[in-house]
């Protein structure tokens, strides 16, 4: 017979492993190319030190002469405060109890819920390393009724529940809505709820209750003003990424002179490529033109993707549009206080009733911020012209 307690032990022992895998090596192949690790990890805070420059203490002199003096390496401390990331399942107590004779049926019950986190937190997570850190999905253009018409909708997905803020305040009368539906020719999504009031032209979408909350992705590592990870760019240039814009037309001019410079300027080594698709596509055509071979490799998760001199070239959905970025995921890393793992309370359960109502709730829980150690080492193309 199925119980709450047999349905607690199946999601610690049987489910929680296979959602951390999927989560961590199959939700996205940049992901899964960045190493993860609870190292340096303090309190609520990642300190990791970074080393810029090379160390002074060499030099040439005569026979008899002064040894060069001493100047070790530079290094910066960077700190970033650890992103609580949150995934939440639901089932009523009248499904469990429906099943409780059919294991068949109860397993098809938690499959179903499993496969539905999974693929909303690989949703958000995959969003979540393209953003900077906001929160936010979108921008609104213009309001009619429950309907908002926004200036992209590259990240917003049915079934999202979402905020708006006005200016860096929550707009309190639009909170918490759902959206229903998402028209991508028109940029307009309808939301639950009554009409949208407070909401207006330049008001900004967000994921419910994430406004500044989310991973330092690369939208905040691609700047080349403010603060990263605690330290001034204008103070420390080597913060600053390669960034070439209005590039239009797609060349193997552009994409190797960014890797050149790289490797001349930073000593890094280009060993992933992320794009949109559209620029996917006029690589593709580039190649094609050029009567060059199209290469294909297979990457950790099972990812298949084109490659560009030997460096895998993989789109993603989450990508600026007409945007390239050309990465040295060495330089990158995943820190976390621990993988994913379930809510507990204080009797050790995963599954908890939910005051008040004849449901219960599970919640997937991981701790962590993406830093990158070398952000000089880093580079991003824009303004392509897709295909």
């Amino acid at each position: 017979m199925v119980t709450m307690t047999s349905a607690d032990n199946a999601l610690k022992s049987v489910y929680l492993g296979v959602i951390s895998d999927q989560l961590n090596t199959a939700a996205n192949p940049l992901l899964a190319a960045i190493r993860q690790s609870a190292a340096d990890v303090w309190g609520k805070e990642v300190r990791r030190l970074a080393r810029y420059g090379v160390n002074g203490g060499v030099g040439a002199g005569t026979e008899e002469g002064e040894l060069p003096a001493a100047a070790g390496n530079n290094y910066e401390q960077f700190v970033t405060t650890l992103k609580n990331l949150y995934g939440t399942i639901e089932i009523s107590d009248k499904a469990v109890r429906a099943s409780e004779n059919n294991v068949g049926a109860f397993v098809n019950l938690l499959n179903a819920e499993m496969e539905g986190l999974v693929r909303s937190s690989s949703f958000n997570f995959g969003r979540m390393l393209f953003g900077d850190g906001s929160g936010v999905l979108a921008t609104v253009a213009s309001v009619s009724g429950t309907s908002v018409t926004l200036d992209g909708v590259k990240n917003v997905v049915e079934g999202m529940v979402v905020d708006f803020m006005n200016e860096g305040e929550a707009v309190a009368a639009a909170a918490g809505r759902r959206i229903l539906s998402v028209d991508r020719d028109t940029k307009t999504v309808t939301l639950s709820g009554g009409a949208l009031t407070g909401v207006a032209e330049g008001c900004e979408m967000c994921v419910q209750g994430s406004y500044n909350l989310e991973l330092t992705g690369l939208g905040a590592i691609f700047k080349t003003q403010g603060s990263l990870y605690g330290l001034d760019r204008s103070t420390h240039k080597w913060l600053i990424p390669y960034i070439k814009t209005s590039v239009g037309k797609i060349s193997e001019t552009a994409i190797q002179t960014a890797i050149d410079r790289l490797e001349e300027t930073a000593g890094s080594r280009v060993n992933f490529i992320v794009c949109s698709w559209g620029v996917k596509r006029a690589l593709q055509e580039l190649f094609s033109t050029n009567k060059r071979n199209t290469d294909v490799m297979e990457l950790a998760g099972g990812y298949r993707t084109i490659s560009y001199n030997g460096i895998p070239v993989v789109a993603d959905r989450f990508c600026p549009d007409g945007t390239m970025y050309l990465l040295n995921t060495d330089d990158f890393c995943l820190h976390q206080l621990c993988d994913w793992k379930w809510l507990e309370g204080d009797d050790g359960r995963v599954l908890k009733q939910v005051a008040g109502k004849p449901v219960y709730t599970a919640t997937l829980v991981k701790y962590a911020d993406l830093i990158c150690t070398r952000p000089c080492g880093q580079a991003m193309l824009s303004g392509i012209t897709e295909a």
